[in-house]
Order: structure tokens, then C-alpha cells, then sequence
């Protein structure tokens, strides 16, 4: 295992689904002066140029960020964050979500960041360490049972599996019933691949059985980047949904129609 790379995916059109909701909620969360803790199980390397060679190898980004940017205000939390790290990496630079969301968090909230493939996390490292965040090169579901629940108490888990291990597809939904028994009061989102095999329906169906507080279940629908491409759509299930983000879901509804 350990082949996954998202630099070929960045920026396609699952990771502007998954960016706004991310996006809007932490900036709920952090309109409070109380400080949050926000974690990451599988984080990537942080930052992708979109010119770059695995970027243009796919060509995601054209059906994702590059036509969808505009559907963003200009005070957007996600737009915002996007041209602040544009300003600092160049016009063709796109943020993984642990460098959106050190954008959006304040100097006073934890960032914890958990990544296996070692190419990632030396990558991770570069982008990630002067902006105070804890990294850990280790599978990311143990480090959240270990750490959850963190310190501060408040604050927000983003679960973004690569799922090639295919049995990621059963187990989670069990696995956040546990991480929301140890941290209940903790946002708990967690993405998945819409695929046109249907691999990821079971676990659609599992995670809206689940008795978690606040939840939301939002999946949006796209055409596949490629002929041959299996991913179709982009899924996000909250727990703790945090106050406004229906309304932000919403409007990707209604912007990927």
C-alpha cells in the first residue's frame, strides 16, 4: 500500500466540496475566543502546484477549483484562505486541507496532522512546520484514538482516508461511533469517493443509521474528470455539525447541479 499520491487529484472537483464545508466550518468555529484543537488523519503533504507535473498528468483541477472558483465571494473562509496561500506560493499553488486550515485557525488553536507515506510527510514537513503544527508519521485512526479526546476539548477531526485499503469501507462507520463515545463534543467530519462501482454505498447507507449528535450527510455529483475516471460524486458526513454548515451545503447542492 502506501501508493497513494494526491497530487494527481488536487483541486478536482471532490476536493472543492470537501474544502468549502471545511472551510466554513471552522470559520464558525472559530468566530469564539475559546481555542479549538483540529486534527487530520490522513493529511498529504499540505500544498500541490496545480501546473506541476502530476497535476496536469489528470487534469482534475480544470472540471474543480479552476471552474468552480468563481462561484466563491471574495469573503468566502475558503476563497479567502486559497488566494492567502496563493500570495505566498504563486498563482498555480493549491492548499491540502491542513494548510487551508491553518489558514483559517488563530495562534492560539492545536493543529495535529498525522500522515504515513513517507514522501508525503517530508513534503508535509516543508510546508507544515513553521506554522506550528504537531506531525506525526503514523496511521492516522490510531493517532486519533490516542489523542482524542484532545486539549482543548473543543474543536474538530477531518477523517480523509485515501481508501485503498478497501475494508476502510466497513470499518469506519464503526470507528466513528467509538471516536464519538470518547469525544462527544468534538466535530467529526469525515469524506469519502463517490465511485461509479458502487463500492462506497454501503458505507453511505451504514453512516446514516448511525446515532451520532448533529449529524449531516451531504454528497454532491459531478461527471468524471476522464473517461474511465470511477469517481462521480463527493461525500461528507458530519457529526457535531457545526451551526450555518446545512445552509453552506446547500449552496454546493445547488452550485454542482
Amino acid at each position: 500500500m502506501l501508493s497513494y499520491q494526491h497530487g494527481f487529484h488536487a483541486g478536482n472537483a471532490a476536493d472543492v466540496h470537501k474544502h468549502a464545508l471545511l472551510s466554513a466550518a471552522l470559520a464558525y468555529m472559530t468566530q469564539k475566543d475559546k481555542p479549538i484543537t483540529y486534527l487530520e488523519t490522513h493529511a498529504g503533504r499540505g500544498l500541490y502546484d496545480l501546473a506541476g507535473p502530476q497535476a496536469t498528468k489528470t487534469g482534475e483541477a480544470a472540471a474543480g477549483i479552476k471552474r468552480l472558483l468563481a462561484s466563491f465571494a471574495p469573503d468566502h473562509p475558503y476563497r479567502r484562505a486559497l488566494e492567502s496561500v496563493r500570495g505566498e506560493h504563486g498563482p498555480d499553488a493549491y492548499p491540502g486541507s491542513p494548510l487551508l486550515a491553518s489558514h483559517l485557525l488563530r495562534h492560539t488553536d492545536s493543529l495535529h496532522l498525522a500522515e504515513l507515506h513517507p514522501q508525503e510527510f517530508e513534503h508535509l514537513e516543508r510546508v507544515m512546520w513553521s506554522r506550528g503544527a504537531h506531525l506525526y508519521q503514523t496511521d492516522g485512526f490510531a493517532l486519533a484514538q490516542s489523542l482524542c479526546p484532545p486539549t482543548p476539548r473543543r474543536g474538530m477531526i477531518l477523517i480523509d482516508p485515501p481508501y485503498e485499503i478497501k475494508k476502510d469501507y466497513e470499518t469506519i462507520p464503526k470507528f466513528l461511533e467509538k471516536l464519538h463515545a470518547k469525544w462527544n463534543v468534538g466535530v467529526i467530519a469525515l469524506w469519502y469517493p463517490m465511485l461509479s462501482n458502487g463500492a462506497h454505498a454501503g458505507m453511505a447507507r451504514a453512516l446514516d443509521t448511525l446515532d451520532l449528535q448533529g449529524a449531516m450527510h451531504h454528497q454532491v455529483a459531478f461527471a468524471a474528470a476522464k473517461e474511465g475516471h470511477g469517481m462521480i460524486g463527493s461525500g461528507m458526513f458530519f457529526a457535531n455539525t457545526p451551526y450555518g454548515l446545512a445552509d453552506e451545503a446547500t449552496r454546493l447542492t445547488t452550485l454542482f447541479t
